[in-house]
């Protein structure tokens, strides 16, 4: 149970980086200034957010690590015996997975719109 959760949790730090930091950054470099400033009228919040965008890439950071780490010492705990159970196990360990390398690729995504592309641009 707690791989899932530490899962989850990474996966919810790493979609926040995408929005408070990333979505800005693309539609700037998309050329969408004037979609992006409408968005902002109806969602300010984002402002708030973008202000905080190294706090909440650490923190996401740091989530990813912790959930990769709890993922990695869960993966090779040996399962139930019983057939079905056993089998229930190895799907909830497979799925685990994907939704740890899904904030993976999230986190970089979103690390490479907010820091490397309003660089380059």
């Amino acid at each position: 149970m707690q791989d899932k959760s530490a899962n989850f949790l990474s996966l919810f730090a790493s979609s926040s980086t995408l929005i408070c930091c990333a979505l800005p950054s693309l539609f700037i470099a998309i050329g969408a200034g004037a979609s992006f400033a409408s968005l902002i009228t109806v969602f300010p919040f984002l402002i708030v957010l973008s202000q905080y965008k190294l706090s909440i890439t650490i923190f996401a950071l740091v989530m990813i690590i912790f959930a990769g780490y709890v993922n990695y010492k869960t993966y090779y705990m040996p399962c139930p015996t019983d057939p079905e159970l056993g089998r229930l196990c190895m799907q909830t360990r497979k799925q685990s997975r994907y939704v740890y390398y899904i904030s993976v690729v999230l986190f970089i995504f979103a690390t490479v719109f907010t820091y490397l592309v309003p660089k380059l641009i």
